[in-house]
């Protein structure tokens, strides 16, 4: 296994757990306690500007980072260390980037289209608040798990 990739990836996948972290222990949270309208218009925000910002590509990145280790240490798995590693990628392409891309994404490209002004607003904010947050403490679960296994198939 090439050190310096799996140093890479932990590093992506820890930042990734950082951000979804974020989320998930205050900005859900705060946006939970302001009127559905604000807090709608706020996500849609977010959301936008996540996808214009250095989130895409490290998000992108720490799931290229882990199919490339899954890749490296298939053949090894008799090792350890290669099956920590090989375990911690997939968990992290699994439990964020599918999640992600199957659970938030769709979300998040529902909400783009409500109306903040509508009555319709308080309860799509509502059925999001719950399903997003859910959803997000399973990728930043994910990431910081796949963190620790990363760096300790390292060792």
């Amino acid at each position: 296994m090439n050190p310096y990739l799996n140093l890479a990836t932990a590093l992506a996948c820890g930042l990734m757990a950082g951000v979804f972290f974020t989320f998930s222990s205050f900005v859900m949270k705060a946006l939970g306690k302001i009127a559905p309208p604000e807090a709608v218009t706020a996500m849609q925000s977010i959301n936008i500007h996540a996808v214009k910002s250095w989130f895409l590509p490290a998000f992108m990145g720490s799931a290229v980072l882990c199919l490339a280790v899954v890749a490296l240490s298939v053949g090894k798995l008799n090792a350890s260390s290669a099956r920590l590693v090989f375990i911690g990628a997939m968990i992290h392409f699994v439990g964020c980037f599918l999640v992600t891309i199957v659970f938030n994404v769709p979300m998040n490209n529902a909400l783009a289209a409500v109306s903040p002004a509508s009555p319709a607003a308080a309860v799509a904010w509502s059925d999001y608040l719950v399903r997003w947050t859910m959803w997000n403490h399973v990728r930043t679960l994910s990431s910081l798990v796949a963190t620790a296994l990363l760096i300790l198939g390292r060792a």
